[in-house]
């Protein structure tokens, strides 16, 4: 079920979104999504209650490269993935704070006009701020 106070902040996110993928990194903008809940795609099969530690959906490109989807909006994240039902709800800035590998990069709706695709350094540069 779709969160309508998450879908109604959804435009300003993906505002920030295309404004960081058209013109370069805009403080104001890496601060909104910095700022923002994003939805982490989770296994579908899970059953019992929500784990406290956050598991990140990693998928392996044809180059070798990780990557961890993450989505504005449920509509976009079923649009990329079509299977995946469930997911978590995560303030970017912290899922930044805490990114686990220098291995893995994070792509931001996948797959859409405004995806955005940054390295681990970028995650922890652009993303975790001390603002939030």
């Amino acid at each position: 079920m779709t969160d309508p106070h998450f879908e109604s902040g959804a435009s300003a996110v993906q505002q920030a979104l295309r404004t960081v993928v058209e013109k370069g990194a805009d403080d104001a903008a890496l601060s909104t999504l910095a700022k923002s809940e994003v939805l982490v795609p989770a296994a579908t099969d899970a059953e019992g209650p929500a784990p406290k530690a956050l598991t990140l959906p990693v998928f392996e490109q044809e180059d070798g490269t990780e990557l961890v989807p993450v989505f504005t909006t449920q509509q976009r994240m079923e649009q990329a993935l079509p299977r995946m039902r469930r997911h978590r709800s995560v303030l970017l800035g912290a899922l930044a704070h805490g990114w686990p590998s220098d291995s893995l990069s994070l792509v931001i709706d996948a797959g859409t006009p405004e995806q955005l695709a940054l390295t681990a350094h970028g995650v922890r540069a652009l993303l975790d701020r001390d603002d939030i």
